[in-house]
């Protein structure tokens, strides 16, 4: 068979970690081998495998967003079907006669701060242990990290990339910005048809995972059908409702050591309600955006009062005077 044109070499496995800061997971598979090699029921490779500890984790580590959640399930259980079929030499097979290896690159759409790289992240953890990464990490970049500014300068940074995240996942944020038909100097369709290279002839030892808003991806697949061809997996993360978003600041705060003091919960959700109908609201992103800035008035408050001397429950107590300064309570409804 004929060398790929784009062809990236992946780490050794079980390699510490380098210096782009990615670590190999433990468990699962070395390069090439299955996971699981004599288990004849689902029960024993969950077991072999613990890949439920890793969608139990998605599951504490993400307030709703239950049709994400089912979606990640619905994959690890086929991911553990064709385990299974594949101990009893029923894998799909190329027309070369090897055993072929699912499709698994996937597109996330959603609006910012939905948790699409958390979930990301669990899903490489997923595919490592059960053998369809030899790493299992998360390299996460954007446009910036893939297109160069001058002639020459894409294909090695895009290669570089490639070469960090071999043997686990590609994570591309807002990845409608490779391709931008308007600039005619543009070099990001260099970059697609690398990724496009890689995507089909090394898909045993890297999985894509695009993400970005909705309607700018549908664009940007029917500009690039080569690219919308090579995604099996579509993902919609949904934006959050106000008692999700609530629930979500609770746990930050109790993350930082914070509460919220008499009153100061209902003026939060009160808050939440306003800012969401406000442009550019990123869901968690903004509860955690509007968090800091609550934490700072309380710092603010608290420093006024000099001679005072504060306890402990003076100093992770939030109060309702806090959220109220905020702007988005002057603005109106």
């Amino acid at each position: 068979m004929a060398t790929p044109l784009y062809s990236i070499p992946g780490a050794s496995v079980g390699a510490p970690a380098d210096d782009d800061g990615t670590t190999p997971m433990t468990g699962g598979a070395t390069a090439g081998g299955p996971a699981t090699s004599g288990a004849r029921t689902v029960n024993q490779v969950l077991a072999e495998t613990q890949v439920l500890t890793v969608i139990e984790e998605l599951e504490d580590d993400l307030v709703g967003l239950a049709p994400v959640k089912q979606r990640i399930r619905d994959i690890a259980a086929l991911l553990v079907i064709d385990k299974l079929r594949a101990n009893l030499g029923l894998a799909a097979a190329s027309g070369h006669g090897q055993a072929t290896a699912p499709s698994l690159h996937m597109c996330f759409t959603g609006n910012p701060g939905t948790g699409k790289t958390t979930v990301a992240l669990r899903m490489a953890q997923i595919l490592h242990r059960l053998g369809y990464s030899r790493k299992g990490h998360l390299i996460a970049v954007t446009r910036d990290d893939l297109v160069g500014q001058y002639i020459g300068h894409t294909a090695p940074k895009t290669k570089e990339v490639l070469k960090k995240a071999m043997g686990g996942v590609l994570f591309i944020d807002e990845a409608y910005y490779l391709y931008r038909p308007e600039n005619e100097r543009d070099y990001g369709q260099e970059a697609i048809e690398i990724l496009l290279q890689v995507m089909e002839n090394q898909r045993d030892d890297l999985v894509v995972i695009l993400a970005g808003y909705k309607n700018r991806m549908d664009t940007f697949f029917q500009s690039n059908p080569g690219m919308s061809s090579r995604i099996a997996h579509h993902i919609d993360f949904p934006d959050y409702a106000v008692p999700e978003l609530l629930q979500i600041g609770q746990r930050m705060l109790g993350g930082m050591h914070y509460r919220f003091g008499d009153g100061a919960l209902a003026v939060f959700e009160n808050y939440l309600q306003r800012r969401k109908a406000q442009p550019h609201f990123a869901n968690a992103r903004s509860v955690r955006n509007a968090l800091d800035r609550i934490r700072l008035r309380q710092a603010s408050r608290l420093f006024a009062d000099g001679d005072r001397e504060l306890t402990a429950d003076d100093l992770v107590t939030l109060i309702p005077a806090d959220i109220l300064a905020s702007r988005v309570f002057q603005l109106p409804t």
